[in-house]
């Protein structure tokens, strides 16, 4: 049978890291079989819908690579795509269920069924409708009396199935509550739509957190009462903010938009977050989207939760960074300068920028000096290893202010050749002509790239500008 997986989100908001990362697995489980990636939009929970959010899937999809085979967009021969577009298929298979035992119908109120239950103390809802004979409770919603479909949980001892990541699994069929499938209004809930959906979709594989562990016997109760084959299961463990707490865009903790927002390239999004819980078996920890489709295994998937290390993404993110061809850095970067001024030379600026920056973030805060030159102190000039300070600077200063201004070829390699010689020309130490000149060029301590650098991004006319400025600051 060909492998079929589907990712199946909510239109609820952005796209949080625990959520993609439950795409990668499914899109990898299936592109590593030669299988086909399915889309589905799961918006039964009308209250929950978030206009624009659906755009933002597959948007977050697309600029991954995770392509889908079939989908709302696209259509299949399994469709609708989109869970609200098959309300009147959820009432059939619900209606059927109930013929065939698996499920009654309940006329008690959401108010009635919430004052029996309590979740804490495991108490769970006897629905007295249960045992309404099937007659006449079709004869009542024949009527138009407002009810909803339940599941009948009859079995007794423990549901036991297998599990991708977990093995075995046995639940106890006590602890499993007659939940709603079908609500008043003609939604199905996910506990129903899941099931019916994944099975006339041919599902093959389902991916999704292991909170669901628990409610899987319910689920594979409908698929025995219909008489259908249950899909392989592949439950993963949450991505963890910390050891005490889970992942969560509620708590204020990076979606995936976030992210990007913030100058972390896609790429280096999916190559993380496929090490939230997987493990290539060896020390390597650089693979792109293609190389995952060839080695990724269900079998090397962790049962432990994954904590999410920003450090560790940033420390990734700067290796796809300097990975990046010296043009499509200059690309991503020229977002990042904005107000620029016209002397900036900024292919000069991203060629210093792209071996320094761990994220594109990072841009803004490292390039600020280029149009505004900073209010610095004096004692920048202090540096023990240089052995320099602001009476190095005044003495050198000037040299260093004639030799440009007599310069011709205004280049990274010409500039230092330049510098260099007069370094030697004035019996001092190299540092000691080039660390005043970049204080002098930038106003500040980290920088990226040395005084040539720096000279080479503002242009000679800036260069000396700024040279002229220090030495009246020093004077």
């Amino acid at each position: 049978m060909k492998v079929r997986t589907r990712f199946a989100p909510s239109p609820t908001g952005y796209m949080h890291i625990g959520n993609l990362r439950t795409a990668l697995y499914e899109y990898l489980i299936a592109k590593a079989a030669g299988g086909d990636f399915i889309l589905r939009i799961e918006d039964t929970d009308q209250k929950r819908y978030v206009e624009g959010a659906t755009d933002i899937i597959y948007n977050t999809l697309k600029t991954v690579g995770m392509n889908w085979d079939e989908g709302p967009d696209i259509g299949g021969n399994y469709g609708p795509y989109v869970q609200s577009e098959r309300k009147p298929l959820y009432a059939e298979y619900a209606h059927k269920l109930v013929e065939l035992g698996g499920a009654h119908y309940c006329f008690c109120s959401k108010s009635e069924a919430d004052e029996e239950k309590n979740e804490e103390l495991n108490i769970k809802f006897k629905d007295p409708c249960k045992f309404i004979p099937l007659e006449e409770a079709k004869k009542r919603v024949a009527a138009g009396e407002p009810f909803v479909i339940r599941q009948n949980i009859n079995k007794k001892g423990k549901s036991k199935y297998h599990d991708e990541v977990y093995g075995d699994i046995e639940i106890d069929y006590d602890e499993l509550d007659e939940g709603v499938l079908l609500k008043s209004d003609g939604f199905p809930t996910y506990n129903f739509a899941n099931v019916v959906d994944d099975h006339l979709m041919e599902i093959t594989h389902v991916v999704r957190g292991n909170e669901y562990i628990s409610s899987t016997p319910k689920y594979n109760l409908i698929y025995e009462d219909f008489g259908w084959e249950h899909p392989h299961y592949v439950h993963v463990p949450p991505v963890m903010k910390d050891a005490q707490h889970k992942l969560s865009k509620r708590n204020g903790d990076a979606s995936f938009q976030d992210l990007v927002a913030k100058g972390y390239l896609p790429e280096a999004i999916i190559n993380y977050i496929a090490l939230l819980g997987w493990n290539p078996g060896t020390e390597e920890e650089i693979f792109s989207l293609e190389d995952l489709k060839k080695i990724f295994s269900v079998e090397r998937l962790n049962r432990s939760p994954a904590i999410f290390d920003i450090t560790k993404l940033t420390w990734m993110n700067g290796c796809y960074i300097r990975a990046l061809s010296a043009e499509k850095f200059h690309e991503l970067a020229l977002p990042y300068y904005k107000d620029m001024p016209a002397y900036a030379d900024l292919r000069a600026l991203s060629s210093a920028l792209q071996p320094r920056v761990e994220t594109l973030g990072d841009i803004p805060v490292q390039a600020d000096f280029i149009g505004q030159m900073p209010d610095y102190s004096l004692e920048l000039y202090n540096n023990k290893k240089m052995k320099t300070d602001a009476e190095v600077a005044k003495a050198n200063l000037p040299a260093v202010r004639d030799v440009l201004a007599a310069q011709t070829e205004w280049s990274n390699e010409a500039l230092f050749e330049t510098l260099k010689a007069l370094a030697e020309k004035l019996g001092v130490k190299n540092g000691q002509v080039l660390y005043p000149a970049r204080i002098a060029l930038s106003g500040k301590e980290t920088t990226p790239g040395g005084a040539t650098e720096i000279a080479v991004i503002l242009g000679k006319e800036e260069t000396l500008r700024r040279l002229d400025k220090a030495l009246e600051k020093l004077a």
